[in-house]
């Protein structure tokens, strides 16, 4: 079929991290399942994976180059500002906190000033872009995000009876979250096995999903105080259809499960443990935010054009779902949005053209052209401006 200008059809990249599943997106796109991992499947612009153009060989953001004002419109700067994912997590993502726009900006200019490259394994900063994101729950996605009540953690810890943890347990009792995390994740190299190793044993006798993931993540990382560090952390559950919003600064790491996830174009991520990649401990205690956060789970609210939108703070997008069933949904505002097919098949028209949407299949719809119309038996997230 062929693809009229004002819906552009996509290939989109499958990045392949450990952590990731071998079945999930390769069933998704209709693919025989590899020995590698795939992790996360990038429906966007972003220049370390952007999506191609497909029978063309352009990739997106040398499309948008080609007339931005036509592609973007008078709103979106030079560059797409979102990008859409789906999450395959099989095993627990790093601890991680993304910066703010000003964070952004200073550190991206001082890695540059520093002379690192742009794709160099110890860098923080990979652009200028903050970091705000949300992720749409599924199957049952378990996360852990953000900072506990201190005292409430306080309680957590002091429970497993460990006397090294002491020092921990005084500092949150007495509110001061921030010197507690950088306690934990400062502690002395030679040290850390042996703490999480009675860390281990005493969550084993213990009540409480906390405990069991600490239990998960000492397991995976015996000699990182990570699974310590996770009993100060809020522990969530998603079930289908709930969205999880993640504020840039927000300490955060992702346990298991599928989602779509929706997040400024950026790829900025500092990493506090639970990985092998580069750890920035100082860089992350610099940029996080150790105020108590509440992660509320939120449904998609309905809008009066069909579209089910899930509430988000973020300037750079918004996300909804789109199942059209018997109703027609015709866009509110139509581009620039990209749409991702995850169950079932549609119909998108626009301009008198027409482009079946099947599972795993995903377009492109710049701001120039008419209303988009969403019609046939099937389920469609769109990313778009906020």
């Amino acid at each position: 079929m062929t693809t009229s200008a004002a819906l552009v059809r996509l290939d989109c990249t499958v990045r392949c991290y450990a952590w990731g599943s071998r079945t999930v997106l390769a069933e998704l796109l209709g693919r025989v399942p590899g020995d590698e991992p795939q992790a996360e499947l990038w429906v966007g612009a972003h220049p370390d994976a952007p999506a191609r153009l497909r029978g063309d060989g352009r990739t997106l953001p040398q499309y948008i180059a080609g007339d931005v004002h036509a592609a973007l419109g008078p709103d979106a700067g030079e560059r797409l500002p979102f990008l859409l994912k789906v999450l395959a997590v099989e095993h627990p993502l790093s601890l991680q906190v993304h910066p703010d726009e000003r964070q952004a900006r200073e550190g991206f200019a001082r890695e540059n000033a520093a002379g690192l490259a742009p794709d160099a394994p110890d860098r923080n900063y990979r652009d200028d872009s903050a970091k705000p994101e949300m992720v749409c729950a599924l199957t049952t996605f378990d996360a852990l995000c953000g900072l506990r009540e201190p005292r409430e953690a306080a309680g957590l810890v002091g429970a497993l009876g460990v006397p090294e943890l002491d020092e921990v347990v005084a500092a949150l009792a007495a509110g001061d979250a921030k010197r507690a995390v950088e306690m934990l994740l400062t502690w002395p190299s030679g040290l850390r096995g042996a703490l999480v190793e009675d860390v281990r044993k005493a969550c084993a006798g213990l009540d409480g999903e906390p405990y069991r993931v600490v239990e998960l993540l000492a397991e995976l990382h015996p000699d990182d105080t990570g699974p310590v560090t996770s009993l100060l952390m809020n522990l969530v559950r998603l079930e289908p259809g709930e969205a999880l919003n993640v504020p840039p600064r927000t300490l955060h790491a992702y346990l298991r499960g599928t989602a779509v996830e929706i997040l400024a174009s950026s790829d900025n991520v500092l990493r506090g443990g639970l990985t092998p990649k580069h750890v920035d401990v100082a860089e992350v205690l610099a940029v996080a935010d150790f105020g108590a956060f509440d992660p509320v789970p939120r449904k998609a609210v309905p809008a009066p054009n069909g579209e089910g939108v899930f509430p988000s703070p973020a300037a750079a997008f918004r996300l909804t779902r789109c199942v059209p069933g018997a109703e027609k949904i015709v866009l509110d505002r139509p581009g620039p949005s990209a749409l991702l097919c995850l169950d079932g098949q549609v119909t998108v028209t626009r301009d008198g053209r027409a482009e079946e949407l099947r599972r795993g299949e995903a377009l492109f719809v710049p701001f120039r052209g008419g209303p988009v119309a969403l019609t046939g038996e099937g389920e469609v997230f769109r990313a778009t401006l906020a």
